[in-house]
C-alpha cells in the first residue's frame, strides 16, 4: 500500500486541474483551423459583419472623444481595445473546461476576424475587369481593396496597387490574427482585430489624425512586427507556387523591405515582389495627399496577370500560416503539463 505524504495529498486536485488546462488548449488549434475554413467558404456578409460593427462603434465614440492630441488618442483607442477584448476574455473564461464549445467559439470569431476569401475575392474581381479592358470598373473596385485614389491610375497603376494590397494584407487579415489567436486564443483574435482596424481607421497622416490616431498606428505596429516577418518567411517559402524562387524572394525581402515608410509592410510586399519577379513601389495619392514609395524588387513591372498569382501565393501562405498558428496552439498542450509536474516534483 502506498502511503501519500499530505503535501502530496493536497497537490493531487492541483496537478488535476493543471491537466484540463494543459488540455484546453487544442481547441484553440482546431478553432483557427475551421476559423479559416469557414472565411474560404463563407467570405465576409455585405450586411451585419461584427468588424463593421465594431467600426461603427468606434466612430460614434470617437465623435465624442476627438481632440487632436495623442492623449486622447491614445485613451479613445485603450476603450476600443478594452471594449472588444474584455467580452472576449470572458468568452476564453467561460469556456475553460468545455472543449467543443471552446472550439466552436473560436471558430466563429476567427471567421469573424480573418479576411483571405474577401481579399482573393475582391482582388480576383478586380483582375477579372482589367483582364477584359474595363480600367473604369477595375478603378471602381480597388477601394475594396485599398485606400489610395484610383482616378488616375491605369491597368498599370492598378496592378500595382493590387498585389501590394494583397501582399500587406495576407499579413493583416490573415497571418497576424492566427498568430495572435494561436497566442492567446479569442482575446488574441479579437484584439489584433480591434487594433488593426483601428489603425485603418484613424492610423493616417493627415492633419485630422496626425497626433489623435499616433497610439493606433503605433499600436498597430507592434502587434504585425512578428506577423509581418512570419508572413514575408512563409512568402518565400511558398514562392514555388507562383513559379518563384525561395532564395530570390528573401534577398529581395533583405534588400528592399526596410526602406518602406511601414515597419512591416515592406516585408511582406517585398517578399512578395521577390516571389514573383516584379517590382512594386511608386508614386502613390491618399486623399489628395501625394506619397514616394520606395521600390521593392528588381524585376519588371507588375501586370494585370500579376494579380491572380499575387492570390495564388497569398492562398499558399494563408495555409501556411493556418498550419504554424495550429501546431503553436497546440504546442502549449505538451509544456503546460511538463511544468506542472516539475513544479511538483
Amino acid at each position: 500500500m502506498t502511503v501519500h505524504e499530505p503535501w502530496q495529498r493536497a497537490a493531487a486536485p492541483r496537478q488535476r486541474r493543471d491537466r484540463r488546462l494543459g488540455a484546453a488548449r487544442w481547441p484553440v488549434a482546431g478553432g483557427l483551423v475551421a476559423g479559416t475554413l469557414l472565411d474560404a467558404i463563407f467570405t465576409d456578409p455585405p450586411r451585419g459583419h461584427p468588424v463593421a460593427a465594431f467600426g461603427r462603434a468606434a466612430t460614434a465614440l470617437e465623435a465624442r472623444t476627438y481632440a487632436a492630441t495623442r492623449t486622447r488618442g491614445a485613451v479613445h483607442a485603450a476603450a476600443c481595445l478594452l471594449g472588444a477584448a474584455a467580452p472576449a476574455a470572458a468568452a476564453d473564461y467561460l469556456t475553460r473546461g468545455r472543449p467543443v464549445l471552446r472550439l466552436a467559439v473560436t471558430a466563429a470569431v476567427g471567421w469573424a476576424v480573418t479576411g483571405a476569401g474577401s481579399l482573393a475575392h475582391e482582388a480576383e474581381r478586380l483582375a477579372l475587369a482589367l483582364e477584359s479592358g474595363d480600367v473604369a470598373a477595375a478603378q471602381a473596385r480597388l477601394p475594396a481593396l485599398c485606400g489610395r485614389d484610383p482616378a488616375r491610375l491605369g491597368p498599370v497603376g492598378l496592378a500595382r496597387a493590387a498585389v501590394e494590397s494583397v501582399a500587406e494584407n495576407t499579413c493583416d487579415a490573415v497571418v497576424a490574427p492566427l498568430l495572435w489567436g494561436a497566442a492567446m486564443g479569442v482575446t488574441g483574435l479579437a484584439g489584433y482585430r480591434v487594433v488593426n482596424t483601428l489603425d485603418a481607421m484613424v492610423g493616417h497622416r493627415c492633419p485630422r489624425y496626425l497626433d489623435f490616431g499616433w497610439a493606433a498606428a503605433r499600436l498597430d505596429d507592434v502587434a504585425n512586427a512578428v506577423p509581418a516577418r512570419l508572413t514575408s518567411l512563409l512568402a518565400a517559402a511558398c514562392a514555388p507556387a507562383v513559379g518563384g524562387r525561395p532564395g530570390a524572394a528573401l534577398r529581395t525581402a533583405r534588400a528592399f523591405g526596410a526602406r518602406h515608410p511601414s515597419p512591416n509592410a515592406g516585408r511582406c510586399e517585398a517578399a512578395f515582389a521577390g516571389a514573383l519577379g516584379v517590382r512594386l513601389g511608386g508614386t502613390n495619392v491618399y486623399g489628395g495627399v501625394i506619397e514616394d514609395r520606395p521600390q521593392l524588387g528588381n524585376g519588371r513591372p507588375a501586370a494585370p496577370a500579376d494579380i491572380r498569382r499575387a492570390v495564388r501565393l497569398s492562398r499558399a501562405v494563408t495555409w501556411a500560416a493556418v498550419a504554424v498558428s495550429a501546431i503553436l496552439a497546440a504546442a502549449s498542450d505538451w509544456r503546460r503539463p511538463a511544468r506542472g509536474r516539475e513544479e511538483q516534483g
